[in-house]
């Protein structure tokens, strides 16, 4: 691909590659995101998604190929440094603070711009965003699983993202907790300019949602176009069914 059609991605991978001594875990991996698109990225247990994760928030250093925010190298920037510049993400497993309030939460995510009445003010504004004003003040370890994936969507919304790494998000909801959810991923991306990608196991929550999905099958890109061209591909069929040749 050329640096031309590179350019409306506002964060990539290009050519990634990570290893676990002998194991290729990514191999020349090359996966974007557009400002007001959300991307799927889609694959086996064991493909290299969550890896690919840690190299784009910056949690693992590759050791081939780069990342680059808005045209620019930055992977040797520590995650603070990409969280502060607008790339969030969230985790498989949950990682609320559960003795401090919901709105404590989302306060926290805010605090490095320096203590502020402001903090709660956002805090507040992205709880009625998200349908869960009436949790702000419900200590977040006593949360369902449902009600607490939504509560660490909005915390990572309480400082206007730019790129949104969502790992799991719906693991664990409801079908109208995942109907709400993807109404809000939808609205963060189409109405106010948000580069989403996305790794989920739910197929279908998947498809719905996502304008463009990526497959990851052995550390590499597999397939990559509509959610109507990949449910179509007999490559991505075969890595989902187990019916690859040996």
């Amino acid at each position: 691909m050329s640096d031309e059609a590179r350019g409306d991605y506002v964060l990539r991978a290009e050519g990634v590659g990570v290893r676990f001594g002998g194991v290729r875990a990514l191999h020349g991996v090359g996966v974007g995101v557009r400002p007001g698109e959300v991307c799927g990225l889609i694959g086996p247990n064991g493909a290299g998604k969550t890896t690919l994760f840690d190299v784009l928030s910056g949690i693992r250093r590759p050791d081939a190929g780069r990342v680059v925010l808005d045209g620019a190298d930055i992977t040797r920037r520590s995650p603070v440094w990409r969280a502060r510049h607008g790339v969030r993400r969230t985790f498989q497993r949950q990682q609320l603070f559960g003795q401090l309030t919901v709105t404590d939460n989302l306060v926290v995510a805010r605090e490095w711009r320096g203590r502020s009445p402001a903090h709660r003010e956002r805090a507040a504004e992205v709880l009625r965003e998200c349908g869960l004003d009436d949790l702000a003040e419900e200590y977040a370890g006593a949360l369902p699983v449902g009600r607490a994936r939504m509560v660490e969507l909005a915390r990572a919304l309480a400082d206007p993202p730019r790129v949104l790494l969502l790992d799991e998000p719906a693991s664990g909801t409801t079908s109208t907790e995942r109907r709400h959810m993807a109404a809000v991923i939808g609205h963060m991306a189409h109405q106010k300019g948000c580069a989403v990608l996305l790794v989920e196991h739910d197929v279908a929550f998947v498809m719905e949602l996502c304008t463009r999905v990526v497959v990851l099958d052995l550390g590499t890109v597999l397939a990559e176009g509509t959610a109507a061209e990949v449910r179509a591909d007999p490559r991505v069929r075969d890595a989902y069914l187990g019916t690859r040749e040996a």
